[in-house]
């Protein structure tokens, strides 16, 4: 399960880096769960169409957003993303603690350094 974990975890951030919503949704469990890194303890989003509204809001406000995978650690169907996001102008790490079911992201809590 961790190669297709993986491959999940990897399709998710290439439509995150590329600003497609469309191969975003394609990767995005109809159940998923994601957390902001919002203090103090995120903002979190229902469901597929809250996560693409959340995430096309985020698109939107930072035009230049891409996230580099640092390093990636699957366990079964949990993976853990250490990255670096970098909007232009500045950048800030943080770690995803991600879950996939069926190929899909079911959930991804996101954590940032600071």
């Amino acid at each position: 399960m961790s190669d297709d974990t993986r491959a999940a975890i990897q399709r998710f951030h290439d439509a995150l880096n590329s600003h497609d919503l469309d191969a975003l949704g394609l990767v995005v469990d109809e159940e998923c769960v994601f957390e902001t890194t919002s203090p103090p303890d995120g903002t979190r989003h229902v469901g597929r169409d809250a996560v693409l509204a959340a995430c096309r809001e985020f698109l939107a406000q930072s035009p230049d957003a891409r996230f580099t995978m640092e390093e990636v650690v699957t366990v079964d169907d949990r993976a853990f993303v250490r990255w670096l996001y970098d909007w232009g102008d500045g950048h800030v790490r943080g770690v995803d603690v991600m879950r996939v079911r069926d190929g899909k992201v079911l959930e991804t809590f996101a954590y940032v350094k600071g």
